[in-house]
């Protein structure tokens, strides 16, 4: 009878004992709906916002105004064919450079460097991520463009001038700042970010792997190729898509050296061109209540649809991956 009173005294002190973190659960999970519910809102607010405001250019242009590449304001005119155009190239043209860079470093750090430089090379990749953007748009305006222009545009602008693909991306005369200017530069700012996520997700592939690949007389490349970035595709990726949404994001760096020029009446990389995030720094701030605010609010959406396009294709991308691997 005494241990049957112990016992029951005994779940009613845990019982007791329970309650408090009963209750702290309820509330951390009320909370954590709660901040899932504001960000939801906060997303959908956005949206629902910029459609609104976006409406006038809509009734007016419809779907005309995304190849339109007219944008004068004197006359009510827009069109976002030169900014989206813009915000593509040079994003492409910053993965396109820094992917494989990212890559090489990546594999420097986790497989080659010598132990005493992996973590100082390691901090000094990630402070270039912590450089505001606007030191980067200055640096490119200032100190890459005139080398830029000597040493690039100028040999490879008489290199290719005749050849029958490349005459027309290398056309135009050398002054140093354009699309492929904002590309380089959209490539050095993005580099870190890409970098910093392949190296921490090589260095969590299993050792044993890596070994096994060795053993059997596989080279460095051969490890990397074949085992490390199949085990780790899905940071890899991740990182990639990181540093393209970074790239289509950024602001004053682009507007620095891209030329902030409306107009697209050649192919050439050379040229100056515009992006999303150029004009609507450059001119909203002077926008007149009307057509204009509904046109860079309009472009605002385009380019919120455009980072949801990307972020879709990724996710998809990385589900394809995933069934890929279920099926082997």
């Amino acid at each position: 009878m005494s241990d049957i009173s112990y016992t029951s005294s005994r779940s009613a002190d845990v019982a007791q004992q329970r309650a408090p973190s009963r209750l702290g659960d309820v509330v951390f999970g009320g909370l954590a709906r709660l901040a899932a519910i504001v960000t939801l809102l906060l997303l959908g607010g956005i949206i629902v916002s910029l459609i609104i405001a976006s409406m006038p250019t809509i009734q007016k242009f419809g779907l005309g105004f995304l190849w339109q590449s007219e944008w004068d304001p004197n006359s009510d005119i827009y069109g976002a064919l030169v900014p989206i155009y813009g915000t593509i190239v040079t994003s492409v043209i910053a993965l396109v450079i820094a992917v494989p860079v990212s890559f090489g470093i990546a594999l420097f750090l986790t497989e080659l460097s010598p132990v005493w430089l992996r973590r100082p090379l390691g901090i000094a990749i990630e402070l270039l991520a912590a450089i505001p953007s606007i030191v980067y748009g200055m640096w490119g305006l200032l100190v890459f463009a005139p080398i830029f222009a000597e040493y690039f545009q100028k040999p490879i602008g008489r290199l290719f001038k005749d050849v029958w693909v490349l005459g027309p991306l290398t056309a135009g005369p050398p002054i140093g700042i354009g699309i492929l200017a904002a590309g380089v530069i959209l490539a050095i700012m993005i580099i870190p970010y890409i970098a910093s996520v392949m190296r921490d997700v090589f260095e969590v592939t299993p050792v044993l792997l890596k070994e096994s690949a060795y053993g059997i007389g596989c080279t460095t490349w051969e490890v990397m190729w074949k085992v490390v970035l199949p085990y780790t595709k899905t940071g890899v990726i991740g990182g990639v898509m990181l540093g393209l949404g970074r790239a289509l994001g950024e602001t004053m760096a682009v507007t620095f050296v891209i030329g902030n020029t409306n107009l697209l009446d050649s192919v050439s990389l050379f040229a100056p061109g515009n992006s999303i995030t150029s004009a609507l720094a450059n001119e909203f701030a002077e926008a007149q209540p009307g057509l204009h605010t509904s046109a860079l609010m309009e472009l605002g959406l385009i380019l919120f649809v455009i980072t949801f396009i990307v972020l879709t294709i990724s996710k998809l991308l990385l589900l394809r991956l995933e069934k890929g691997e279920g099926k082997k």
